[in-house]
């Protein structure tokens, strides 16, 4: 009898003590094969696009090129590679803006192991995968009263834009994660800074402290 081939996986993470992990719990754990890991977004989409693996493991915050721009264009081309993003961010907002962008998953790096198991498992069958620990139908609740929350306010890009300068991002940086002009992503800027009411990056960075937005450990 045929054994079931084994899921392919391209990892995309920033450091590599992390990325080195990663590989192994996806080899070992999970018996993947591991197509290529990758320090940066740029890498990260070449490889998906070259290797076309099953499974894109990418950190959410990657350099060069940004984690969702990477989703969105493996959308708009129809790539069959389905993306789990990780990341130490689970406030709502960043949440829901990975599954609207297309990704097949969510997980937190501050979870426990078995739940890169259970997420692998899930998106290679087709299905959506969020950390448990993120109380996703809370999120996704139609039920709740509005509550005003500025950062709801936000678009897509906005919202990517805000997470780049509270990481400390420069301007020009953010426009190369994007792909955006540096005028564009300025608009952006003075856009989300108008809707929370907030006029300068220090002040950008306390607010999204204050509601534990800000990177963690």
């Amino acid at each position: 009898m045929t054994e079931p081939k084994a899921v392919s996986v391209v990892i995309g993470e920033e450091l590599p003590l992390i990325r080195e992990a990663l590989a192994h719990l996806c080899r070992v754990q999970n018996g993947c094969e591991v197509l290529a890991k990758c320090g940066d977004g740029a890498s990260a989409y070449e490889a998906i696009q070259t290797l076309k693996p099953d499974i894109a493991l990418l950190e959410l915050a990657l350099p060069e090129l940004i984690t969702l721009e990477i989703v969105r264009r493996l959308r708009t081309g129809l790539s069959h590679t389905r993306v789990l993003i990780m990341s130490l961010r689970r406030d709502r907002k960043t949440v829901l803006e990975a599954l609207r962008c297309g990704a097949a998953g969510y997980i937190l790096k501050s979870g426990p192991p078995e739940q890169l198991t259970d997420a692998l498992r899930q998106v290679d069958r087709g299905g959506i995968y969020v950390s448990p620990m993120l109380e996703v139908g809370k999120m996704l609740s139609t039920n709740q009263k509005p509550n005003n929350d500025p950062m709801d306010s936000l678009s897509a890009r906005e919202h990517q834009v805000f997470i780049l300068l509270i990481e400390g991002v420069r301007a020009k940086e953010i426009a190369n994660r994007l792909q955006l002009s540096p005028k564009t992503v300025d608009t952006y800027r003075a856009s989300l800074m108008r809707k929370l009411d907030i006029h300068d990056v220090a002040s950008l960075v306390r607010f999204a402290i204050h509601r534990d937005l800000a990177p963690q450990g």
